[in-house]
Formats: structure tokens, C-alpha cells, sequence
């Protein structure tokens, strides 16, 4: 019985230590089954809070996700820890259960108050003392990482809402440029998306717990933003590609570059080089739809909707698998165009200001769709 509690507590310190690496330390997006099982444990019990509800109850209840992960991670790292010190000490002592686990909790914890006699336990005892300080240390300097990498973020989510409205639409950032004439600010939006797409796809696939992390506003999404920024991209390459800025192409790139360096630390399944012609999921009817709208903002295409069909569904086939499952399990506002959620109701088009501009407003945009 002693020879099984120790194989099986050093198995457990193993496999906390190496989650804590996997999860802490190493600058790379390693796989945590821990870290991962404890998401979705949690995400389904927030769930359970809003089970009658839309979107805005899902909201709600997945604000608590971020914060729970953090104490959750800490604390299932810690009671292993736990667990494995107490099967060592008991397995290498004539100390009772009660007793192993006592000793091991208060070294653990370097509260010291009880300690056995024996020489060849107190380097268990040490190590044990080293290992509570030393977690907690981590995890505490794991939070500046994690909110810097969050700020960032949120900064030119809460830019892109001038331009894309909320919740943002790929079409949207088009027309709106057209109908107020500053359609030459795009290249410079392009650019700053191109870095923060590098920047989300190196810091959520190292952090995945950073998925968790939800917009301050409910119709704000990181994840929203970028599919609706990538898609304005590949429609103005599809549609005008003789006046389309270079920076388009190279936002379209960094984004489905970063949703598949994502897609690979979550271990979920794509197509690595999906063919041109591959069909996708948006339907050409809503894709025939924004274009229309775009010309009613006075947006001038060089090629008619069927011609310029083929070329967008080239650029979206790349990302559009990965974007649609991460919404759906980051449960991230139901935007035009991003896909099916697991939760009740249709998607929801972007909140548009009415134009106040005396005696020479242009008419309203057509009512988005999807």
C-alpha cells in the first residue's frame, strides 16, 4: 500500500509540476490538460446560470469566467500539490493518512506547525515549503503579463466601434468610410490589426486563458473585430483589386496566421492549406446583399458581385472554420457573419449613429442582414 501512494504521488507532482511550467513558465503555446479541462468544467456551469437565456444572459454569466480560471488554476495546482506531498510523506513514514497530509498542508503552506521527527522526511518538508511560495509567486507575476496582453487588446477593440459599430461587420467598416469620405484611413487601420493579430496570436496561444477574457461592453469581441476587419480586407481585394492598399493583404495574412497559431495550442483540427475553391458556410446571397449595401454608401467596385464571389471566398476560406469555432466556445457576440453559437437567438447586425450633418445628409444605409 506505501509503494502505491508513492509511485501515485510522485505521478501527481509530475504532472502539477508540469502543468504549472506548461501553463507559467515555458514562452510557448504547450497544452495543459488541466488548464483546458478546468475551462470547459467551468464554462459549462456558467452556462447553467443563463440556460433560458439570449446572448446578453450568456454575457453575464461568462463575465465571471476570466476570474474563476484564475482561482481555479491556482487552487487545483495547490490541492495537488497537496495531494502529492501527503501520498510521499505517507508512503515514506509510518504516519497515519490524517497525519501525512497534516505535516504535508503545513509545510506546503510554511506554516510550520506540524512536523514529524524523522531526518529523512525533511527533505519532502523542504521542498514542499519551497513549492506553496514559489506557485503563488508565479501566478501572481502570471497577472501583469496576462492584463497587459489584455489592454493591448481592448484598446483597438474599443478604436475598431467608430468604425465598424458594435457589434463589428466587415461590410460595415467599408461603408462607413465611403459614406463620410475616409476610406484613405483604411491602409492605417489595416496596419494596426496586422500588428495586434501577431500580437493576439502569440499571446493567446501562450496564455489561452486570456480567450476567457471578455470585452468591458457586451458588443465588444476581440475575436468579432478581427474576422470583421479581415473580412473588409478581402472584400475590397475582391471587389476593387487594382485600388486595394498592400496592407490588406498583409492583415489578411497575420489574422488567419494568428487564428491558426491559436487553433493549434487549443489542439483544434484545420486545413493547414484549404484550396481557393473550397465552398465556405457564408452564403453568397448575404455576400451579394453587403455589396449592395456598400454601393448604396457610395463604394464602387470594379467588379460586379459574381465576378468578385470567387476571390473573396478564396481569402475567407482560409480563416473562416477556425473563427466560427472559436466564437462558438468563446460564446463571443453573435456578429453578422461569425457563425452559429450554442446559446438562442440570430445574429446581431451593428448599431449604426443616424447622420446629423443640416440639409445635406446622405439617405441612411439599408438595414444590415445576416
Amino acid at each position: 500500500m506505501e509503494y502505491i501512494a508513492g509511485v501515485a504521488g510522485a505521478v501527481v507532482l509530475v504532472l502539477v509540476l508540469s502543468s504549472i511550467i506548461r501553463t507559467l513558465v515555458v514562452p510557448r503555446g504547450l497544452y495543459s490538460v488541466l488548464v483546458f479541462r478546468l475551462w470547459w468544467t467551468l464554462r459549462g456551469l456558467l452556462r447553467l446560470t443563463a440556460v433560458r437565456g439570449g446572448y446578453h444572459a450568456i454575457d453575464r454569466s461568462q463575465t465571471w469566467l476570466a476570474p474563476l480560471m484564475l482561482i481555479g488554476m491556482l487552487a487545483s495546482w495547490l490541492a495537488g500539490a497537496l495531494l502529492g506531498f501527503g501520498l510521499l510523506l505517507y508512503s515514506l513514514s509510518p504516519l497515519s493518512w490524517a497525519t501525512a497530509f497534516r505535516e504535508a498542508g503545513s509545510s506546503l503552506f510554511t506554516l510550520g506547525f506540524a512536523s514529524g521527527a524523522r531526518l529523512k522526511l525533511s527533505v519532502l518538508d523542504f521542498i514542499a515549503a519551497a513549492t506553496g511560495p514559489v506557485l503563488i509567486a508565479l501566478q501572481i507575476a502570471y497577472l501583469p503579463t496576462l492584463y497587459a496582453a489584455y489592454n493591448r487588446r481592448e484598446l483597438e477593440v474599443t478604436l475598431l466601434q467608430a468604425r465598424a459599430g458594435e457589434p463589428a461587420w466587415g461590410p460595415e467598416i467599408l461603408a462607413r468610410q465611403w459614406l463620410v469620405d475616409t476610406e484613405t484611413a483604411l491602409p492605417a487601420l489595416y496596419r494596426a490589426w496586422e500588428r495586434l493579430a501577431s500580437d493576439m496570436g502569440e499571446s493567446h496561444s501562450t496564455y489561452p486563458v486570456l480567450l476567457t477574457f471578455r470585452s468591458p461592453r457586451p458588443h465588444r469581441s476581440w475575436l468579432v473585430g478581427l474576422i470583421a476587419v479581415m473580412d473588409a480586407a478581402a472584400m475590397q481585394l475582391a471587389l476593387d483589386p487594382r485600388l486595394a492598399p498592400p496592407e490588406a493583404r498583409l492583415v489578411l495574412r497575420a489574422g488567419f496566421t494568428a487564428l491558426r497559431d491559436i487553433a493549434r495550442a487549443l489542439r483544434m483540427p484545420f486545413d493547414a492549406d484549404p484550396s481557393p475553391d473550397a465552398s465556405i458556410r457564408l452564403p453568397f446571397a448575404e455576400f451579394d446583399a453587403a455589396v449592395a449595401m456598400l454601393e448604396s454608401a457610395g463604394f464602387r467596385a470594379e467588379r460586379p458581385p459574381e465576378d468578385a464571389w470567387p476571390h473573396f471566398q478564396g481569402w475567407r476560406v482560409n480563416y473562416e472554420a477556425i473563427a466560427y469555432e472559436l466564437c462558438r466556445r468563446c460564446d463571443a457576440v453573435p456578429a453578422l457573419w461569425t457563425g452559429p453559437r450554442d446559446f438562442p437567438g440570430g445574429p446581431i447586425p451593428p448599431d449604426r449613429p443616424e447622420d446629423r450633418r443640416p440639409r445635406e445628409g446622405r439617405p441612411e444605409l439599408p438595414p444590415a442582414t445576416g
